[in-house]
């Protein structure tokens, strides 16, 4: 026994809409090789936050026969950055990315203004994101109605109409007649998101074992491996999840 020791256990919050939302998003992944030809694009989208640019105090030993690599324990600091990335999923190619110091329901606006207008060929795009507040905001809510010509009183945030809470704007968000369509994944499932797939390639193949002098050979190293990455790698996940339970 050792009664000093805890685990922790966090109680499932069960979403009302998880079959729904699981089935939505699975036939997202199905059809997007057919919906590019029809002109529509399904974009798998999120945030890696707080990226460290660490400096080793002195070179790493490479490696040798018989001989693993040797990495300095101590590092300098130069700050972190955060960056937001779509991964397109019929190509499996990185499309827009963004990245500065904060995360917030600006930068998630912008991003998202970036990729509508760095392609106007595109005449409807499917985002698949996670129930982040910022990925539900009232900013946001305003541009999607601009983008799909809505007119439409949305009221007022807190008080009344479309911007009144999350569930409000959320249920607009998610409108299937909108130029811009955003599906949420369910409650603790953000793993049905592609891009995290991705996520876990950049971060063993550059930031694991990263050395950044700083801030902007941090974002250089990570943009020259996108382009790497698009050039010699991308390619479409091979989906195989159908919406059965996992087994514990």
């Amino acid at each position: 026994m050792k009664p000093h020791l805890v685990r922790y256990w966090l109680t499932p919050v069960v979403d009302e809409q998880l079959d729904e939302k699981v089935r939505d998003i699975n036939q997202l992944y199905q059809q997007a090789p057919r919906l590019v030809e029809q002109g529509e694009a399904v974009v798998s989208t999120d945030e890696l936050t707080g990226v460290q640019a660490l400096e080793r105090k002195h070179e790493t030993l490479p490696m040798k026969a018989g001989i693993v690599e040797y990495q300095e324990f101590e590092y300098k600091r130069h700050g972190t950055q955060s960056f937001i990335v779509n991964f397109m999923v019929a190509t499996g190619e990185i499309g827009t990315v963004s990245h500065g110091p904060t995360r917030n329901e600006t930068d998630f606006l912008n991003h998202v203004r970036a990729t509508v207008q760095a392609h106007p060929e595109i005449r409807k795009w499917h985002f698949i994101v996670d129930n982040l507040n910022t990925h539900c905001s009232e900013s946001l809510v305003r541009f999607v109605a601009d983008e799909s010509d809505i007119a439409d009183d949305l009221g007022e945030k807190g008080k009344s109409g479309i911007l009144q809470s999350m569930p409000s704007r959320t249920a607009f968000l998610a409108n299937a007649s909108h130029r811009l369509v955003f599906h949420y994944t369910p409650k603790h499932a953000s793993w049905m998101n592609q891009i995290e797939i991705w996520f876990s390639i950049l971060v063993r193949k550059v930031l694991k074992r990263g050395n950044f002098s700083s801030i902007d050979d941090l974002v250089h190293q990570v943009l020259a491996f996108i382009n790497y990455y698009n050039e010699t790698m991308a390619k479409p996940f091979r989906w195989t999840y159908q919406g059965k339970a996992l087994q514990m």
